[in-house]
């Protein structure tokens, strides 16, 4: 009866279930029951029986040393809640490529990728096109480094820490405390660029934006095209638009 009743807003055991996953997402997406028990605030029993339903449900899967991680009963719901967020960032995406007449596109953070979910192709007949659907690494793209710098330095820093930085150009930042540099003075500035370290020739400019499902909007085009003075234009034309996206 405790874990059923009404708390404020909500069924209490629906918000600590919610808090379990948002945890361990948070966590990089594994973690033992004890560090769940911990982030959530809970008893390791009342947190092992969330942890076990949602295990049985195939929302968590637990490994053989007992920890726990991501479920893919989570993915299908992933990606329709991705297709329906690109369906209605759309709007918000045309008004930014019609101001800039560079492409725009939205990513989420995605088991440590940027995944694209939707974009606005620009109005010249050479520009930069993303797959929707196509997950980038986070260390050398713009829409990666504004989803660093929005999301808990902690948590920022497991990510990085995760994997080698790979080369993709010259211009990739490969050493991690330069990385982190980087996110410091790209949650300083408000944006995050990317200096051909994708892809050469090629410059993005993103905002990040918090929450449960941390958000990046950028723009990216030719370096050629993409001057310190558009660039200037782009990141005010991407903050009205997060602004709307956040609406």
């Amino acid at each position: 009866m405790t874990e059923t009743k009404i708390a404020e807003g909500g069924v209490q055991s629906v918000h600590r279930a919610l808090d379990v996953l948002e945890a361990l997402a948070a966590a990089g997406g594994s973690a033992s029951l004890g560090e769940l028990a911990a982030a959530c605030g809970l008893p390791t029993p009342t947190t092992h029986r969330l942890a076990a339903t949602l295990a049985d449900r195939g929302y968590l899967r637990q490994a053989p040393d007992r920890r726990y991680s991501l479920g893919s009963r989570l993915v299908p719901l992933g990606a329709d809640a991705h297709a329906l967020l690109g369906e209605r960032a759309l709007p918000a995406l045309r008004g930014i490529a019609e101001l800039t007449g560079e492409s725009a596109n939205l990513a989420v953070l995605t088991q440590g990728r940027a995944e694209y979910v939707a974009q606005a192709p620009g109005r010249h007949t050479m520009r930069i096109f993303t797959e929707v659907g196509n997950r980038v690494a986070l260390h050398c793209t713009g829409v990666g480094k504004a989803l660093l710098a929005v999301i808990p330095p902690a948590q920022a820093g497991r990510l990085i820490a995760a994997a080698p930085l790979a080369a993709r150009t010259a211009a990739t930042i490969t050493d991690p405390a330069a990385l982190q540099a980087e996110i410091a003075l790209t949650r300083a500035r408000g944006y995050a660029l990317d200096e051909g370290e994708m892809e050469v020739g090629v410059r993005c400019v993103a905002v990040g934006m918090p929450g449960a499902i941390p958000m990046a909007v950028s723009v990216s085009g030719p370096a050629a095209r993409m001057t310190d003075d558009l660039i200037a234009s782009v990141v005010s034309a991407l903050r009205a638009g997060t602004a709307q996206l956040r609406r």
